[in-house]
């Protein structure tokens, strides 16, 4: 080794041993080995062993293993496996300080770069680095306090905090002690701290993140007590957790979604339009909306069929996974009449199996549902819609007979599924399914709900693009082709104003297509000016899917003339931006970048960029305002630096840097183009089934300012899975020169 190098390392280490050592990792723990073992680096202790693995440069994987018992290998995120041979290490010691040990990639130390970990041996304790840069320090190993086992980390004084899955807290999540237990909240505006997807990652400002890998409930405290301190309690389970670092914040996203898979691309007509509401009780009521639209000219693509599509009643039909037939006499005609004008059917499946329904003896007889202790007795409890089982979807029998019920709904023409009520909506602990109790897997349900549809379509429908709508879900479900949506919305300005932190949030988490019921859900607030804003932002929004309560009208079919005249403006510029959108969701299929952004992504040095959600990019080139509250005439808003920027609608150019305040106008949001931008549009379509780039417009917003630029159309048949691995796409690439005299 280099001694200068050593002296370099040194030197650090020391101020982070003078800064850092006031919190001993354990006082009890000693180190006792180190050792090279496959994939990776064992280093033992006086209570246990520590392995550390690699999943590329700059992701590292910590499992503890206390003596006496074994590690739990299945990672229900992880979608990639550990680097072989990876890791070295080298050993210093002064009689200043204490022993360390310096873990490094191979090729770090081959070139003298900075160690990825370091072991402080006496008193134990374990930092980790990215290029010389201090990230974080484990404060307290794993250990067991009130029944809970316990992991506790240092964070830095003034270090922001995102992610842990879906709430409404503002961005810096920081100060909260959240449950890791997914849950509905009913009706939620402006805040909640539980919601149907709460997922073991934090993300923080210094470019790095922090993902437990363990299915059990818990809770994630993310410095409450105000001691600079961040704790992953939990139930159980694997006590591993993995550091993904990186230099900017699509580089971040880019690691993590390497790690937990990503997003396949979803079929083009999920860009398009939906019907959608609480619900439609008959074939003859939905095929009157259906033709509504067609005779207003306003485009659809698919219609969504709630609870009444198997009974007449919400309550105590829940398992019976068939069309009532007095209410829908020929669902397979009327789903065929629909795709042959090209609109699609999405229908609603729960994973409760009903006391009263049809399938309850079966599934009974089949031992197809979760039990009580003995393993034998179906565990039935009482909730909203009735006596009920579960459905124990890890069972391989049940798996195979759930899909069976899929299988034929996707022969008799159905091309989407809405998962409902996957949380699971009651989940009572005393309940156990094959693999173990409620909390074990209580948060991965909807997780592995998805994996069950997806690995279905894989098998025997190989050649379509599943569209998998649902309600709850885990680190690392967007590679299963999940769309989550945000849960039972007030239909309020307070609902509305959530929406853009929770997606925000969410994308950043790899969840990339998390959308809102656009116009809210949850009571019955008559308000047109609501209604198009949330029209208006959904435009910009991974799905466009209005969605309400039936007293509303949610389709822009069924408003009052003037009001549909507004909708169908956001309805039809949805379309003529699907070159555009269908690029960016091709973008995050390749590198997991999410659709919408925070602007910090583009100014990390910003600190005054980080709690900011009101306005946001989609893609690369829009700059979105939401307007969030009634009669608002005029809105204050940043133009990042990056670039100069030109209002959409009026062509007016705004200065990178500047904060001006805009006039805003009732039939649509603020929205801007970054100078030097390429954007393909589309004359309005019927449905994507018309959808062709035969000709399409192609927009170049002229800046002086921009010396070269460049832009990229990507495109497909829109329903062949992996069509660019495949081969089986087209790429159109733009690209601009300008001088003082030419362009």
């Amino acid at each position: 080794m280099d001694h200068r190098i050593v002296g370099k390392v040194l030197v650090l280490v020391f101020f982070t041993w003078i800064n850092l050592n006031a919190w001993s990792q354990n006082p009890t723990r000693q180190f006792k080995s180190i050792a090279s073992i496959p994939a990776g680096i064992k280093v033992t202790v006086s209570d246990g062993e520590y392995i550390f693995r690699s999943y590329g440069p700059n992701i590292i994987e910590t499992t503890f293993i206390p003596n006496g018992q074994k590690h739990e290998a299945n990672s229900h995120a992880v979608d990639k496996k550990p680097d072989e041979n990876s890791f070295t290490w080298a050993t210093t010691s002064n009689t200043l300080i204490p022993p360390f040990i310096h873990i490094y990639h191979k090729e770090d130390r081959d070139k003298k770069m900075n160690p990825i970990i370091l072991i402080q041996t006496n008193p134990f304790k374990i930092t980790y680095w990215h290029k010389g840069r201090y990230l974080l320090s484990e404060r307290w190993g794993y250990d067991v306090d009130s029944s809970m086992e316990k992991i506790q980390f240092n964070l830095s004084k003034d270090e922001k905090l995102f992610g842990t899955g879906n709430r409404v807290l503002g961005m810096d999540r920081r100060g909260y002690r959240l449950p890791l237990y997914n849950k509905a909240h009913y009706g939620y505006e402006t805040h909640s701290e539980q919601m149907n997807y709460s997922m073991p990652l934090v993300i923080s400002d210094r470019l790095y993140a922090l993902h437990f890998d363990n299915s059990y409930t818990g809770f994630l405290d993310l410095d409450s007590k105000k001691d600079s301190s961040l704790t992953y309690e939990t139930t159980g389970g694997r006590k591993t957790y993995q550091v993904i670092a990186a230099d900017n914040w699509k580089e971040l996203v880019e690691s993590y979604t390497s790690l937990t898979g990503r997003q396949p691309l979803p079929p083009r007509w999920a860009f398009g339009n939906f019907a959608s509401r609480f619900g439609y009780h008959s074939e003859q009521e939905a095929r009157t909306v259906v033709s509504k639209f067609k005779a207003d000219s306003i485009p659809l693509d698919a219609i969504v069929f709630d609870l009444y599509w198997f009974g007449t009643t919400i309550q105590g039909t829940l398992g019976n996974f068939e069309f009532h037939r007095d209410s829908f006499p020929n669902p397979k005609q009327m789903i065929s009449d629909f795709k042959n004008t090209g609109v699609k059917t999405v229908l609603i499946t729960e994973p409760f199996i009903l006391t009263t329904s049809k399938t309850w003896e079966e599934t009974k007889a089949k031992k197809l549902l979760c039990t009580d202790i003995t393993c034998e007795k179906p565990y039935t409890y009482d909730f909203y819609f009735g006596n009920t089982g579960l459905l124990d979807i890890y069972k391989p029998e049940t798996k195979q007979w759930f899909w069976n019920i899929y299988k034929g709904l996707i022969e008799m023409g159905v091309e989407g599924i809405w998962g409902d009520l996957g949380e699971p909506e009651v989940h009572p602990d005393e309940l156990y399914h094959v693999v173990g109790r409620a909390n074990r897997v209580h948060n991965t349900y909807g997780h592995d709900w998805a994996r069950l549809i997806q690995e279905g379509y894989r098998a025997d429908f190989s050649n379509k693009r599943p569209f998998i709508l649902m309600r709850a879900g885990y680190s690392g479900s967007q590679r299963f082709g999940m769309v989550p949506w945000s849960g039972d919305v007030s239909r309020s300005w307070g609902g509305l104003q959530s929406q853009m932190e929770i997606a925000l949030q969410m994308g950043m988490q790899g969840l990339g297509y998390m959308h809102s019921d656009l116009g809210g859900f949850a009571g019955d607030y008559f308000d047109n000016e609501l209604y198009l804003r949330w029209l208006q932002y959904g435009v910009f929004n991974p799905i466009f899917r209005p969605h309400a309560q039936e007293e509303v009208a949610s389709e822009a079919a069924r408003k009052d003339i003037a009001t549909m005249a507004k909708a169908k403006k956001s309805v039809e510029l949805r379309y003529q931006l699907m070159p555009y959108n269908y690029t960016l969701s091709f973008d995050n299929n390749q590198k997991g970048i999410p659709l919408m952004r925070p602007l910090f992504f583009e100014e990390p040095n910003n600190p005054g960029l980080t709690t900011v959600a009101g306005t946001y990019f989609w893609g690369n080139n829009f700059l979105i305002t939401p307007i969030t509250k009634a009669g608002v005439t005029s809105t204050e808003i940043y133009f990042p630096k990056s670039s100069n920027w030109f209002d959409f609608y009026t062509n007016e150019k705004h200065n990178a840097g500047t904060t001006v305040t805009v006039k805003v106008n009732e039939d649509y949001i603020p929205t801007f183009v970054r100078g030097g931008s390429f954007i393909p549009m589309i004359e309005t379509i019927q449905n994507t089934s018309s959808y062709s780039l035969d000709n399409f417009n192609l927009h170049y917003y002229f800046d002086e300012s921009v010396a070269h630029s460049n832009g990229m159309l990507y495109n497909d048949d829109g329903v062949t899975p992996n069509a660019f691995e495949k081969e089986q796409y087209e790429a159109v690439h733009f690209s601009s020169d300008t001088s003082a005299k030419s362009l």
